[in-house]
């Protein structure tokens, strides 16, 4: 049976503190204490409690020892790295939730009311856009998917889902929006002539003409370029393994073949030997040299990773369909292409372009920043 307790709180109101203690056996098995301003809510409370207590299975869910979000994530964090490695920006979302609010609610507390007020909350109070907010919930949700099924905390399967569903219907989800910018051939032939005259005035550490001609008819991403390896060359197959290639689940571990397509793999061809690959450079000092180059030509709004749309966009111009170009670009979910296929048959622009040729016969840049008067074409 509940008891009530009336006391006078020290700003002289009346509390009415409600108990609950169950025995069996002789033994207190379970008790909860509440407390209210009126003795009607506190009778209220007793009787629902008691209720919901006698139901099965009652006092073991109550007397259960959950998790707070953050303890989950630190187990998630913990656990999962054991396993595959997480990004950094993932991680450091994961980190950044549990020092809020939310990261000190129970398994049982998290609800698609909650989700959606830490949501709100993100762009309301911080300024974030929604894109971010969609991040966010994503990475979340990918703590609560394994936290129920293979931990056994008790949360709502469906509180993730419909919080989403809420919040994309007030605009507070979105995802990252598609670019579409392309460079266009004049702004290639400035970057590449500005990129020709930094390696014939030794001021260049990477040959730039080559990564920006490989990337764009690879259709590779600069960290991708960069971790290409000699030894993970098939040449008899014309393909290359890409390793830890992006994949929104799985970052790491992620090795795929990729087919490079004639141009690239004679600019790739062409490369010194002096290294474990063929750019053996650092992609954040790619990004930033290209950026340094777009700059000072007064280029705007174009990035690296443009290139590889443009790569793509190119495979369905000259007649590609989608196996076919996903077997160069990497893409395993073939849905993800089909904002190209409006391109098909379009031709292609680069078409006996001088600037194919001008890099392959060209000198190039050893490690160690020296400048070869003649490339060196490499049998792989």
């Amino acid at each position: 049976m509940g008891t009530i307790r009336q006391r006078r709180r020290s700003d002289n109101t009346i509390a009415f503190s409600a108990q609950i203690r169950i025995n069996q056996d002789g033994q207190t098995v379970y008790q909860e204490s509440q407390t209210f301003d009126r003795k009607q809510v506190a009778q209220a409370w007793i009787k629902r409690r008691e209720t919901e207590l006698a139901a099965p299975g009652a006092i073991e869910r109550a007397n259960r020892k959950g998790a707070t979000v953050r303890q989950m994530i630190d187990r998630y964090l913990d656990e999962y790295e054991k396993l595959r490695p997480l990004g950094r920006t993932k991680r450091a979302t994961l980190n950044a939730i549990k020092e809020t609010w939310l990261g000190d609610l129970n398994d049982e507390q998290i609800t698609s009311q909650k989700l959606v007020e830490y949501a709100l909350g993100r762009i309301e109070r911080d300024g974030i856009q929604p894109q971010t907010v969609g991040n966010d919930l994503a990475h979340l949700g990918a703590v609560l998917a394994v936290a129920r099924p293979a931990w056994g905390y008790i949360i709502d399967p469906m509180a993730m889902p419909d919080a989403r569903k809420v919040l994309r219907k007030m605009g507070a989800v979105t995802r990252s929006a598609e670019r579409e910018r392309r460079p266009t051939l004049d702004e290639l032939d400035r970057i590449l002539h500005y990129f020709e005259e930094m390696r014939d005035r030794r001021k260049q550490e990477i040959d730039m003409v080559r990564v920006v001609l490989f990337a764009l008819f690879s259709t590779r991403r600069q960290e991708e370029i960069t971790r290409i390896k000699w030894s993970l060359m098939d040449e008899n197959r014309q393909r290359v393994l890409i390793t830890d290639m992006k994949n929104p689940g799985q970052k790491y571990g992620n090795d795929v073949w990729c087919h490079v397509p004639d141009e690239a793999w004679q600019i790739m061809k062409s490369m010194p030997r002096g290294s474990d690959g063929p750019f053996p450079y650092n992609a954040k000092s790619v990004s930033a040299s290209f950026t340094r180059a777009c700059n000072f030509l007064e280029i705007d709004d174009l990035h690296f990773h443009d290139l590889r749309h443009d790569g793509v966009s190119r495979l369905f111009e000259i007649g590609w369909d989608i196996p076919k170009a996903a077997s160069v670009s990497g893409h395993r979910d073939w849905n993800s292409m089909r904002r190209y296929t409006h391109l098909r048959g379009d031709g292609d622009k680069y078409q006996d372009w001088e600037w194919i040729e001008r890099a392959i016969s060209g000198p190039t840049i050893a490690p160690g920043n020296r400048l070869n008067s003649r490339s060196r074409s490499t049998t792989l």
